[in-house]
């Protein structure tokens, strides 16, 4: 389903080619968008509503032009250098913090907004969070420090799991914190666990081959734009192996996975939206917050968790932001 979502948009995307021309010539904004995954049409449309809020609407007052590198990251520089000679006048970035790099390696004048997970003073994009004094602005959404809780969670739901199996992106550049921080929680919460690496569609295959092996009692998923791109394939091996596993949005457990805790993507690309026409109205990047979040969601699919043969722990109901039923 979702490839099929991403070559409509894809085709939309090359239709929109003549159409942003055309809008340069007649005066209306345009706004590039790069995404270092595959477009999301749920969460695009978080991000038009975002737009709207600030008196944006595709195809009236704005057009967006939109470039994917469908997890391949060595296009994306040539993909930024694309959106640059559009001469846009804004560039939105999703998909992971190396669309972010890219595009801000390729312009040091044209507003960036982004949204990662990657910290954008370490990696050069903000001077600081409060005053970003670049180009470049947006929401950092900091997902890699949530591992800990998300496996504490998971123990609450599946207490009898002796061993747990994580699977993590080596590619990632959270990669050494998310692993520090799960073998950290591991450690005091007595848990063992087995952890795993994918940044591929066959990589996945054969950690899943793994995990049945190993007979591993539940799976966390990392945080991750490709595993996020890859949810599809993700959901399906859990719920035909049968595996209680948590992940980092509730667009997995929507679509069919026990539970999720953190940040609501859907959020952060609203606000990416408003970012966007904020700085096509006229404000500056460099003077625009850095966005982060102030509140974590724990969502729990009481169907899948039956499906498993799973009690949740009324502990863990309660404490749930919204229950799937």
């Amino acid at each position: 389903m979702r490839r099929r979502e991403f070559i409509t948009l894809i085709g939309g995307a090359t239709a929109a080619r003549p159409l942003a021309a055309r809008a340069q010539q007649a005066g209306t904004p345009v706004i590039g968008f790069l995404d270092g995954q595959s477009f999301d049409p749920h969460l695009m449309t978080a991000f038009r509503e975002g737009l709207k809020e600030v008196g944006y609407i595709e195809g009236r007052t704005v057009v967006i032009y939109f470039r994917s590198a469908d997890g391949q990251t060595d296009r994306l520089v040539t993909l930024a250098g694309d959106i640059v000679g559009r001469r846009v006048g804004v560039i939105v970035t999703t998909g992971g913090g190396a669309a972010a790099l890219a595009a801000y390696a390729t312009t040091t004048t044209i507003p960036i907004v982004f949204i990662s997970g990657v910290d954008p003073v370490t990696s050069g994009l903000v001077m600081s969070l409060n005053r970003p004094g670049s180009n470049a602005t947006g929401v950092y959404i900091f997902q890699q420090v949530l591992e800990e809780k998300r496996l504490a969670l998971l123990r609450g739901l599946v207490p009898a799991a002796e061993l747990i199996a994580v699977l993590l992106n080596p590619t990632n550049a959270n990669f050494q914190a998310q692993l520090r921080g799960v073998q950290d929680a591991a450690r005091d919460l007595g848990q063992q666990v087995s952890i795993l690496s994918a940044s591929s569609e066959r990589d996945i295959d054969a950690a899943f081959a793994t995990v049945i092996q190993s007979r591993a009692g539940a799976l966390l998923v990392g945080s991750d734009p490709f595993f996020d791109n890859e949810r599809d394939q993700v959901v399906e091996l859990v719920r035909r192996h049968a595996i209680p596993a948590i992940y980092e949005g509730r667009e997995f457990v929507m679509a069919g996975g026990l539970a999720s805790y953190g940040t609501s993507l859907a959020n952060a690309y609203r606000q990416a939206g408003v970012y966007a026409g904020r700085v096509l109205g006229g404000e500056k990047a460099a003077d625009l917050p850095v966005v982060q979040p102030t509140r974590f969601e724990f969502v729990i699919n009481l169907k899948t968790a039956k499906a498993l043969g799973l009690d949740v722990p009324p502990g863990l109901s309660a404490s749930a932001d919204e229950i799937i039923e």
